[in-house]
């Protein structure tokens, strides 16, 4: 695929959910960006740009940033949607589950160790490791980069009857190229519909 930069290829998703969150049009934001020139900048200046302008009402406003500087590389053509600041493009794909995270990854490394290849691309190793927050597995693949399962509490879930809510995240980094990226993305929620 071509990184060539062409006309507004902008998640059509990311632009609604911008402008509620902001309460500015994407039109605004726009031209915020050009007046000061970032179509020449990288990344984390056209961030700061965001971030700047972000309103103070708005919740995580430096994630909100991230978020509307990306769109806005995407609406220039500076990168393509699943593209990373480096030109290398990524995926991922998660499901919430009634759980504990430590049960839930043993359950994937059950579906996703005996794997000796991912979509046709040689896996290595699967690693696993604990932090007090987050448990995770991780796997080169390759020629397809890096796989990084990770499950967590869900923020702000309080224990219920069923369990605790667990997000069982999967993010996929350095891929070649953004050619497939629905076929990794179908391929994670596949393992992922695995958990129970």
């Amino acid at each position: 695929m071509s990184t060539t930069p062409s006309a507004n290829q902008t998640r059509p998703e990311s632009v609604p959910g911008i402008e509620r969150a902001t309460g500015r049009s994407w039109a605004d934001w726009v031209e915020i960006f050009e007046a000061q020139g970032a179509r020449e900048l990288p990344h984390s200046k056209i961030a700061i740009i965001a971030r700047a302008a972000v309103p103070d009402t708005v919740k995580n406003p430096d994630w909100w940033a991230q978020g509307i500087a990306i769109a806005y590389e995407q609406h220039t053509g500076l990168r393509v949607p699943g593209q990373s600041s480096t030109g290398s493009f990524r995926v991922s794909a998660s499901r919430t589950l009634f759980g504990d995270r430590d049960a839930l990854i043993t359950a994937w490394a059950a579906a996703a160790d005996p794997l000796t290849e991912h979509l046709g691309y040689a896996a290595g190793e699967p690693r696993r490791s604990r932090t007090e927050k987050r448990t995770f597995w991780r796997r080169d693949i390759e020629g397809a980069g890096r796989v990084e399962v990770a499950a967590s509490v869900k923020p702000g879930d309080n224990a219920n009857d069923s369990g605790t809510k667990i997000i069982v995240a999967v993010s996929q980094d350095g891929l070649p190229d953004g050619d497939n990226i629905e076929e990794w993305r179908a391929h994670w929620k596949s393992l992922l519909a695995t958990l129970t």
